[in-house]
């Protein structure tokens, strides 16, 4: 199946930032993708960037916000395709909202919520509420699982979805410099699975989003420039050219892991 990660401009007008991203799920569908991830923050506008402070979520236009997610919707089921959209999500007041992913089918129907689960130290200063657990949804027979910035950081994170059998990550950041490029293509090439990383668009000259393959190698990265675009790729269990990475290097280092292999050698010896 084609997938596509996006490169969107985010600003502090929800209705902007909605029309942005109805327009790049547009294009994704007419390039044949079933799937397209946005960055952190996509719809709402991310901490510290477009919102300036913890106290201003109590001031964000919350029903124009559920209109806008309820519009991307209805352009999914119109299109034929799932999107993965980043935003900040309302939580029990007065408690901060979570940074979440929200997951919409191609029939127009929000069928999961993944929330950053590691948070840093200022995002844990009224920023944001910590999610709980792990989130993977299954297209066409191939398995996706969710992660937020920062989480680039916790290699157990993406040992835990390849032991949830995924194919593919889906990674949703505010930038994804340098460090993170290389991070990603590290987790994609020791996983042995896709990462299809979406940023916004204001920070792709130090780092584009763009899809990696179980190889670790980079498959497409949009522009190095800040302006609207996708990344697309194939994601293909059958590829001959990820024979190695999916059929050899994927199982053994999973048996590696479980250690069973090295207990029997030693019984033997």
């Amino acid at each position: 199946m084609k997938i596509a990660a996006a490169q969107s401009i985010v600003t502090n007008d929800i209705a902007e930032n909605g029309r942005t991203i109805r327009v790049l799920i547009e294009e994704a569908a007419k390039q044949g993708a079933r799937l397209v991830n946005f960055c952190e923050g996509a719809l709402s506008g991310y901490s510290k960037a477009q919102i300036a402070s913890p106290e201003d979520w109590h001031q964000l236009d919350w029903k124009s916000h559920s209109a806008e997610l309820e519009a991307i919707a209805q352009t999914c089921k119109k299109h034929g395709i799932f999107a993965v959209v980043g935003s900040a999500h309302p939580f029990n007041s007065p408690h901060p909202p979570h940074n979440s992913q929200y997951i919409v089918s191609d029939s127009g129907d929000l069928v999961a919520r993944y929330d950053k689960r590691y948070l840093s130290n200022s995002e844990l200063s009224g920023w944001f509420t910590p999610g709980k657990q792990p989130v993977t949804l299954e297209i066409d027979g191939y398995r996706f699982g969710c992660l937020t910035c920062i989480e680039v950081q916790f290699p157990e994170l993406f040992m835990e979805y390849e032991r949830l059998d995924v194919d593919a990550i889906l990674f949703s950041s505010y930038g994804i410099r340098n460090f993170f490029q290389i991070a990603l293509r590290a987790h994609a090439g020791f996983n042995c699975l896709w990462i299809s990383g979406a940023t916004p668009a204001q920070t792709a000259p130090e780092g584009p989003a763009g899809i990696i393959g179980p190889d670790g190698k980079i498959i497409s990265h949009c522009p190095a420039e800040p302006r609207n675009a996708l990344a697309f790729a194939l994601i293909d269990r059958d590829n001959p050219a990820y024979d190695g990475a999916l059929n050899k290097a994927r199982p053994w280092r999973r048996a590696a892991r479980d250690g069973d292999i090295y207990r029997d050698a030693q019984n033997e010896a």
